[in-house]
């Protein structure tokens, strides 16, 4: 009897309950090794992010080198961005403008004329030879100025051509204005108010110089300011950096520079006799 109970208990059927008791844990026994896959493949996966993360990184650096090369390149070849940091152009060129300068306008063959507003170098002739400072601050001031980020150099100016070479320049004729080679000059740009010069001059421009002038007469430091200096005042044609032919920022005043027809009326140099187009 025993032995018979004993053999009917150990070989009875499970119930139900026992066989989902027992298909649980047989689930969790076999969902262990899926989840420590999980975990190995969630740590790899980080692994990569961070790789690709890293690689994402260096390549962005490498676009940002690559760009500002490229700027840089364009600024010292074919169009620099200068800041504009005074009020000598107004109303053409207000103080914090940053105006672009092509620097190919007269690079083959082509010469700054009447009118023209240009960007040059007044080493010698506005300036003297400008103090050594720091090579390396030097730098990275000349790198953000090329950009268009920092004010110019001391050297640089902006300025428009009023006398090129020959050209004789008088002021003022008694109605108060510029002649150029005995053609009143109605400068319609000069800023509201301001007279012609309240300098009074008569020179004739050396060949291969420029007589230049601000706007804003009565706050620009230009040739009229110069005239004991060497070089009497002009600008060497091989100083000039560029021609002002747009202005790219603010947005609110991007344009291009407009010519002027105040000039159109000039005669070639040499076409006047000596002593015509005085004073008067």
């Amino acid at each position: 009897m025993d032995t018979e109970a004993h053999h009917t208990e150990r070989d009875r059927p499970s119930t139900p309950e026992e066989r989902s008791r027992s298909a649980r844990v047989s689930g969790g026994v076999s969902e262990a090794v899926p989840e420590d896959d999980a975990l190995v493949d969630s740590a790899a996966d980080s692994t990569d992010g961070a790789a690709r993360g890293r690689l994402s990184w260096r390549s962005a650096g490498l676009v940002g080198l690559a760009c500002t090369v490229f700027l840089l390149l364009l600024s010292h070849f074919v169009l620099q961005p200068f800041l504009i940091p005074s009020g000598s152009m107004e109303p053409t060129l207000q103080v914090g403008d940053r105006v672009l300068v092509n620097k190919l306008a007269y690079r083959f063959g082509d010469q700054p004329r009447r009118g023209d507003v240009l960007v040059f170098d007044g080493t010698d002739s506005f300036v003297r030879e400008p103090a050594e400072e720091n090579p390396v601050a030097g730098l990275l001031h000349g790198a953000a100025a090329a950009l268009g980020l920092a004010e110019p150099d001391e050297t640089h100016f902006v300025k428009r051509v009023v006398g090129v070479g020959g050209d004789r320049v008088v002021c003022c004729d008694k109605e108060g204005r510029i002649r150029v080679n005995g053609t009143q000059i109605e400068e319609r740009y000069v800023f509201l108010g301001d007279a012609p010069s309240k300098a009074p001059f008569d020179i004739v421009v050396p060949q291969g110089t420029l007589w230049v002038m601000g706007d804003h007469r009565s706050r620009s430091s230009d040739s009229r300011d110069h005239l004991g200096s060497p070089g009497g005042g002009m600008v060497p044609v091989d100083k000039v950096i560029g021609r002002v032919d747009w202005i790219g920022w603010p947005f609110a005043r991007w344009t291009t520079i407009a010519g002027t027809d105040a000039f159109a009326g000039v005669p070639a140099p040499g076409s006047v006799p000596a002593g015509a187009g005085g004073h008067g």
